[in-house]
């Protein structure tokens, strides 16, 4: 999806990310988090500050992770019931954490209108997905492989247990990457590691001023509310990141690069790899698991097999090798391998499926999902809340949430909305 972006808006992409990799500062004032007292904070090239996580501060202003009080969640508390249905997919893109610099009016704001949704519209389809009885499964529980009576390998549906009453819900997030043109449109540019060991965002404020926090990125957010409401994830799920790899990972600069094979340039990716380990183990063990969306978010559709080839073994080299084995497979644009993997199965799927991959996530207006017969595979397709289904598909997603509550039009372009 994030080419579709660029596909509109390709001539923003010319911005460089010279300077981005520390962050030496305090956290900007103002910003929703305390500036901390020199707390040190893993997964930056260069020296971070990071504000502890706690619901009171000392008397010097700085926060301490040890007189935080959170919920907690018993399982034994509830009674696990049989699910057998439908389990709902939705998926974001990153999220706009500064609207006045994502939609300023210039030839970036529609796309962005189309594809993201803000911090505050996240906020509340958080809400509002709990509000209404789901709770969080991560895509790995749905299907798993095995083999037939004859000996064959087969997905099949895995036996999913969720409190009674409840519903499940899986969520995928496609482009964490943190591409060039979030830095002066609106979002968030890394994720880094606090000295409490959670994952935080670090990033600029439309002043400039540096900013971490954990409510300006959907990771960081998701990872707060699930804090707050333990049971929104029985099993301590989150979600499933959807990485390419052609502008690095989680916002740093992992990958090669054809026009700069200099010795620099390699010393460079080094540092950035290892700063990025200790960022992938703590989203680990924060419940993100981890899906390819190709290393060069190509289209599944057009490309010829030998590039889909030396695409995947690209993933597999620069990002697969960083945050290990996946069976996940998002399509980038939804554009399915071979034009059709519905009805067919291709030489790209069968390639891509040899490859590992075993669950191929397109996106659709359902929550659909077919165990192929004719090859050990899964393909299923995702609902995607953005600017385009606020505006436009309102009733398909009230079952989730309803855009009028949703939607902050005060900020957004103004643009057609069909329920008004």
């Amino acid at each position: 999806m994030h080419r579709l972006l660029l596909f509109v808006l390709s001539a923003a992409l010319t911005v460089s990310l010279a300077g981005c990799g520390t962050a030496a500062a305090p956290i900007a004032s103002g910003s929703s988090e305390s500036s901390s007292s020199g707390a040190a904070a893993s997964g930056s090239a260069g020296a971070s500050s990071a504000a502890d996580s706690a619901s009171s501060s000392d008397s010097s202003g700085s926060q301490s992770a040890s007189s935080e009080q959170t919920p907690s969640f018993d399982p034994s508390s509830v009674n696990w019931v049989d699910w057998t249905g439908t389990v709902e997919h939705l998926f974001f893109h990153p999220v706009v954490a500064y609207p006045e610099l994502a939609f300023d009016g210039d030839n970036m704001s529609n796309g962005i209108d189309d594809w993201m949704v803000t911090v505050d519209e996240y906020d509340k389809i958080l809400q509002s997905v709990y509000d209404k009885g789901y709770v969080l499964v991560d895509i790995n529980r749905v299907w798993h492989e095995t083999t037939d009576a004859s000996g064959n390998p087969v997905m099949v549906r895995s036996e999913l247990k969720i409190p009674e009453g409840k519903k499940p819900l899986i969520f995928s997030f496609d482009d964490v990457n943190y591409y060039p043109y979030m830095i002066k449109d609106g979002f968030t540019y890394k994720l880094i590691v606090g000295d409490n060991g959670q994952i935080w965002s670090w990033g600029k404020d439309p002043q400039g001023k540096e900013v971490i926090s954990q409510d300006l990125d959907a990771v960081t957010i998701l990872d707060k509310f699930v804090r707050e409401h333990p049971d929104f994830s029985p099993y301590g799920d989150k979600g499933c990141l959807s990485l390419t790899g052609y502008e690095g990972i989680l916002g740093y600069r992992t990958m090669t690069e054809k026009e700069d094979q200099s010795a620099a340039h390699e010393a460079n990716r080094q540092k950035e790899i290892a700063a990025v380990k200790p960022v992938i183990a703590a989203l680990k063990a924060e419940g993100w698991t981890f899906g390819s969306h190709t290393w060069g978010h190509i289209n599944l559709s057009t490309h010829s097999l030998a590039a889909v080839q030396a695409d995947t073994k690209k993933w597999f080299d620069e990002v697969g090798s960083l945050v290990g084995p996946t069976d996940i497979l998002f399509y980038p644009h939804g554009a399915r391998p071979d034009g059709d993997d519905v009805n067919k199965t291709g030489p790209i799927f069968k390639y891509l499926q040899s490859q590992g991959f075993r669950v191929f996530c397109s996106v659709g207006i359902e929550s659909y999902s077919k165990i192929k017969t004719d090859i050990c595979a899964v393909i299923c397709d995702r609902l995607h809340p953005d600017g385009t289904t606020l505006r436009h598909q309102r009733d398909r997603y009230l079952k989730f949430y309803d855009a009028k509550d949703i939607m902050d039009v005060s900020v957004r372009p103004q643009r057609d909305i069909d329920w008004k």
